[in-house]
């Protein structure tokens, strides 16, 4: 019980810190502003409490298959943080958020090429998008999409060099996908490996139809919005971090059903050679 709290209360505590971190990094936030990060920062800290807390998961998924949830949260914390750092330089010179600055503006010049996920994020902007807006927008969109595939390239090392995520304990599926139903119908690989392919295309995708989806709808999505830090910081993270949480949401669902056939395979093969012996007897 003291475990479960403690565990539950410490996950609420750093998924608050996430909602604050632009506010508290950030200079001049309005008080308004301020308000309601504080207030979905709360709505954030209660909604993980009561997740953990309860001894069964209602919506978290993959939770007790370690550490798919911490690699998700790490890569979006870091995202957070490092764009709040350098959007809260003015200038961009000087100490940690001069560093991160340079190392932005090579990585988003790296991924800026002809029709590039950077590419399309920089050509969303309008015309009338002052110079200083579109380097931030590159420089951002550049570093939650390294992000985003550093994740991605760890989360593959995991599953396929080491055994994730049955090398350190057996897999249950009903308490790691509690919104998959087993008994909705159908064979269960075949919906586990069909929802893996929806998942890793979509998430393939989203990076370059988000641009394409606002573009389209200028006239009720004003890009000029991202002028504001905090829309910029949560914009870039989301348009990065959603696709890359949705593909490796494929892979795992991938590799369980991988799993399960393969159990199912040993298990035919059990029940074929227990028969040839009793045949044989």
């Amino acid at each position: 019980m003291f475990t479960r709290v403690t565990g539950a209360a410490l996950r609420a505590v750093l998924m608050a810190l996430l909602v604050l971190m632009p506010s508290l990094l950030l200079p001049n936030v309005s008080a308004d502003t301020s308000q309601i990060t504080v207030l979905v920062a709360l709505l954030a800290f209660l909604m993980t409490f009561i997740e953990y807390y309860s001894q069964y998961p209602s919506i978290v998924e993959f939770r007790y298959a370690s550490p798919f949830n911490r690699l998700r949260f790490l890569a979006l914390f870091v995202s957070v943080t490092l764009l709040s750092v350098i959007l809260a330089s003015t200038s961009g010179s000087g100490g940690m958020a001069g560093v991160l600055h340079k190392i932005g503006t090579a990585w988003g010049g790296a991924l800026d090429f002809p029709f590039s996920p950077v590419r399309l994020m920089v050509l969303m902007m309008p015309e009338q998008a002052s110079e200083q807006l579109i380097t931030s927008v590159r420089i951002s969109a550049g570093i939650a999409y390294m992000i985003s595939l550093v994740t991605l390239l760890v989360f593959v090392t995991m599953v396929r060099l080491l055994g994730w995520p049955t090398r350190n304990r057996a897999f249950n599926v009903w308490i790691n996908l509690p919104l998959f139903d087993p008994t909705a119908g159908g064979d269960v690989v075949h919906r586990l490996k069909r929802d893996a392919g929806l998942n890793i295309v979509l998430g393939i995708l989203l990076p370059f139809l988000i641009p394409a989806i606002v573009k389209a709808a200028s006239s009720f999505i004003d890009p000029i919005s991202m002028q504001s830090p905090q829309t910029l910081i949560w914009m870039m993270t989301a348009w990065a971090f959603l696709p890359a949480s949705m593909i490796m949401r494929g892979i795992a669902m991938g590799r369980i059903a991988e799993l399960i056939e393969e159990k199912r395979n040993r298990a035919y093969s059990e029940v074929e050679k227990n028969g040839m012996q009793t045949a044989s007897a």
